[in-house]
Parts: C-alpha cells; sequence; structure tokens
C-alpha cells in the first residue's frame, strides 16, 4: 500500500491535489443525487445506493491518489539529482557542421540548447539538400559525404570546405546568418534554411554527382530546436522539442564510451573508429555499454538526461577515412547479434543520446558523473 502522506508535496502541487480532491467530491456528490432518486427512498433501495456511493467513492479516491501519486514522481524524475557519482572522463570531443560530413575534433565546447558550439561552428547546422524538392540527403545513401571535411578559421567566422581531387571553397557563415531563410525538409519535417550560393551548390554537386547542378548546401539559422519529435521516436517519452537540436536525426548531443566501442572491435574481423559512430562525446572509464543505463549525466556545468539510445543505422557501415560503406555491412551485421533492444526492431543500440537540461561547457579531460 502507498502511503500517499510520506510523499513531500510543494505548493502548488498541493493546490493541483486539492483540485483532484474537489473534482472528485463533486463526482461523489452527483453520483449520491442520482442513486438517492433511483433508491426511491425505500429501506432496500437507500442501503443498495449507499453501498454503490461508497464503492464509488473508494474507487475515485483510489484512482485520485494513484493520479497524484505518478504526477509527483514524473516531476521528481525531471529533477537533477543531488548526488553523483564520478564514472570516467571526457577523452575526446567532435563537432559536425554539415549534416553526414567530417567531424572537426575541438577541446572544448559551448553546449548550446541546438547542440555543441565553438563560435559559429555549430553542430549539424548545415545540410546538403536536392536542388529540385530541397529534401536532404545523408552518407546512407551517399556515402562519400564524410570525405566532404569542413575546417573553420580561427575566429570561427569562416567555413572552408575540401575534398579529395577537389579545390577548396569558403562559406562566410556570418554573412549567412544574416541572409533570409527559406525552406527545407529534414525526415519530412520543414525547417527554414537559408542557402548557401551557387558556388558552394556547384562544389558538392560536382563531388557527389559528378554533375554541375543537383544539390545545393543550405544553413539553419536559429539558436533554438524549432521542430517537434519524430514520429517514430516518440515511444521514448522523455524526449521532447527541445531535445531536436538544429538538423539533427534526434537529439542535439550524442555520447559513446570507449570501451562500448572496444567491445564492438572484439567481434570484428576489420576493427572501426570510435569516430565511425559519429558521437559528440568520447569517455573513457566506464564499463562496455554502462552508459545504456544513465539516468543523469553532468560534465563540468552542464546536465544532460539520457532521453534515448541511439539506435544505429546503414551509415555506421561508412568507413569515415574512405567513404566505402562495408560490403559485408560492418558493424551493424555484428551488434543486430547482441545490441537489439525490446521495441527498437533491427536497430542495434551503441551509444546514447542526450537532452540539455542546463547550460555549460565541457573540455577534454573533465571529468564525468552520473546520477
Amino acid at each position: 500500500m502507498i502511503d500517499f502522506c510520506s510523499i513531500p508535496l510543494t505548493f502548488r502541487h498541493h493546490r493541483e491535489a486539492d483540485g483532484l480532491t474537489k473534482e472528485m467530491l463533486s463526482r461523489v456528490s452527483l453520483l449520491h443525487v442520482e442513486l438517492l432518486d433511483h433508491g426511491g427512498g425505500s429501506g432496500t433501495g437507500s442501503t443498495a445506493a449507499k453501498a454503490l456511493l461508497v464503492a464509488a467513492g473508494v474507487g475515485l479516491v483510489t484512482a485520485t491518489g494513484y493520479g497524484v501519486y505518478r504526477l509527483l514522481k514524473y516531476r521528481a524524475a525531471q529533477r537533477p539529482p543531488t548526488e553523483w557519482r564520478r564514472v570516467g572522463e571526457v577523452s575526446d570531443l567532435w563537432i559536425y557542421p554539415i549534416k553526414s560530413c567530417g567531424a572537426v575534433r575541438v577541446s572544448n565546447f559551448q553546449c548550446s540548447p541546438i547542440g555543441p558550439q565553438v563560435g559559429l561552428l555549430r553542430d549539424r547546422i548545415f545540410m546538403v539538400v536536392k536542388s529540385a524538392d530541397g529534401t536532404f540527403i545523408t552518407g546512407r545513401s551517399h556515402p562519400t559525404l564524410v570525405l566532404v571535411q569542413p575546417s573553420f578559421d580561427a575566429r570561427y567566422e569562416l567555413m572552408t570546405l575540401s575534398a579529395p581531387g577537389m579545390l577548396d571553397i569558403t562559406v562566410n557563415v556570418r554573412q549567412l546568418l544574416a541572409a533570409q531563410p527559406g525552406a527545407a525538409s529534414v525526415w519530412d519535417q520543414p525547417v527554414s534554411a537559408v542557402d548557401c550560393g551557387e558556388e558552394a551548390a556547384r562544389w558538392l554537386s560536382r563531388f557527389l554527382l559528378s554533375e554541375d547542378f543537383g544539390l545545393r548546401l543550405v544553413l539553419y539559422p536559429h539558436d533554438q530546436p524549432t521542430r517537434p519529435v519524430r514520429e517514430k521516436n516518440r515511444i521514448h517519452a522523455l524526449l521532447t522539442a527541445r531535445d531536436s537540436g538544429a538538423l539533427h536525426d534526434a537529439t542535439s548531443y550524442m555520447l559513446v564510451s570507449e570501451a562500448s566501442v572496444a567491445d564492438v572491435n572484439s567481434r570484428l574481423d576489420k576493427p572501426v573508429p570510435a569516430l565511425q559512430f559519429r558521437a559528440n562525446i568520447l569517455v573513457k572509464g566506464p564499463t562496455a555499454f554502462e552508459e545504456d543505463d544513465w539516468t543523469w549525466i553532468r560534465i563540468g556545468e552542464t546536465v544532460y538526461r539520457n532521453v534515448k539510445p541511439c539506435t544505429r543505422c546503414l551509415f555506421t557501415n561508412v568507413d569515415p577515412e574512405t567513404g566505402v560503406s562495408s560490403p559485408e555491412q560492418e558493424p551493424l551485421t555484428t551488434l543486430r547479434k547482441y545490441r537489439l533492444k525490446p521495441g527498437l526492431g533491427a536497430s542495434p543500440v551503441v551509444g546514447m543520446q542526450m537532452g540539455i537540461r542546463t547550460l555549460g561547457s565541457i573540455a577534454l579531460g573533465e571529468p564525468v558523473y552520473v546520477g
């Protein structure tokens, strides 16, 4: 039996509980009148009515009490813990300015509502789209995207793009942010997008399609998430629209441990680098897949919530150094043998996706705590 009196209530919770109680009593009163009307005042009818009234009242009290308990339990789960346990330290940090393209390794980054950032170097704020309809492409269908390597100037305002066999080009990010946005689409969700111009469009089309046209580069211009949770991800109760990032698949932050990557590699004929899992944060110290069960994570001043497991797709098979997808479909084939989770179908899990709850910054070597 649950002792509801032992659950601490804030003033607002008291008011909500009082409101529920008043509603319950009102329903009981209405039921009482209806039962007396039907009972006709006779002894038998009155007794039956009273019995039904007592039963209904007990049921309503139980239901209301359980509702209050669930409400308080949910709200308690949304509050960061007061005690933390150290589990390791940050061993690598990456930002992927263009969705599905190369990573920029950094020694620290600020944690913004839309993802990691250093100045105007921000995570997944660019993406490559089809000229015809503005829908995005990824490394799933175009694995050589990973060979497009962005780099930034010292002020993090100019982005230079490099790729095998191509002359470098420069994109002025600061200037683009002042332009009028148009529209594009990511996972069938409309987003604001600033077109990055003809030079970038022609460069990408030539490298990826061997054509002078067909693709364009666009920029997400906002400082806050604007998309709702994708329908396929709504099974994850803790995942909210504020976690959707800029142009991310699911959330604005992803973490994996060195031990998890090592465990996968111990089962492969050809090991893969940690970068192939495209995390933002790599942690050393925890045991393999220990991060599956973390609830709250704190690094420096930044607090994150584990909102969903990171499910893996065909892009996981793409070698970040060659841009070639594994003919043996590895490591995905091996992962499906031992890293499937209930309710997630044929998508195995490596790492976790996080929503940010307290803004701050993180750096290489910083301790990682969980609660």
